[in-house]
């Protein structure tokens, strides 16, 4: 007979469902996110779309302060499809991410993963997040592939002593230049 074995996995699953703990809701604002004037509020409307967006904008906006300041600059290092990282200044693998949220298994593996083949191939990998929230069990996936983790502040720290370039400063003068308007 199964209908025991449904009601075990009910039972199971019922005892997960209870014990579930939810984090609490994050409700900072960052730099990026006062430059185009985005509160939490609009951020949470689909979280999946502005934290892709908010991390290409942190991408391209590292990208270009290490391309015209930093030591040895060289772009994306590109492996046949993959890309281990974002950008490379001196002897220092960089890959950017505006927080890591994903605690998908695949997405932990490829971190740990590149961060191994980075270190074999001479580089140090360092990962610069602009924000301080990102899940505990993805920065220990960084951490157990190598990677040096810099979030928030320290991130914008690393940022300045390899360029000189205060990222951070510059943010903080565009808050509610780029406005967001939009329709509804």
């Amino acid at each position: 007979m199964v209908e025991p074995n449904l009601l075990q996995i009910m039972q199971t699953y019922q005892r997960s469902f209870a014990d579930k703990v939810y984090q609490e809701e994050n409700d900072d604002v960052d730099l990026l996110m006062d430059a185009f004037g985005l509160s939490s509020e609009t951020k949470r409307e689909n979280r999946q779309y502005w934290g892709r967006e908010l991390g290409m904008c942190w991408q391209l906006m590292v990208d270009n302060v290490m391309k015209v300041y930093g030591r040895d600059y060289q772009p994306a290092l590109r492996i046949g499809a993959d890309e281990p990282c974002d950008m490379i200044i001196s002897r220092y693998a960089i890959d950017t991410k505006y927080r890591l949220g994903s605690g998908d298994s695949g997405t932990l593996k490829k971190l740990r993963q590149y961060g191994s083949l980075l270190t074999e191939m001479g580089y140090e990998p360092v990962c610069l997040l602009a924000r301080e929230d990102s899940l505990n069990q993805a920065l220990a996936a960084l951490q157990t592939g190598g990677w040096k983790v810099f979030s928030g502040q320290d991130a914008f720290d690393f940022i300045r002593y390899q360029t000189g370039y205060d990222l951070k400063a510059y943010l903080k003068a565009q808050k509610g230049k780029f406005l967001v308007n939009r329709p509804g």
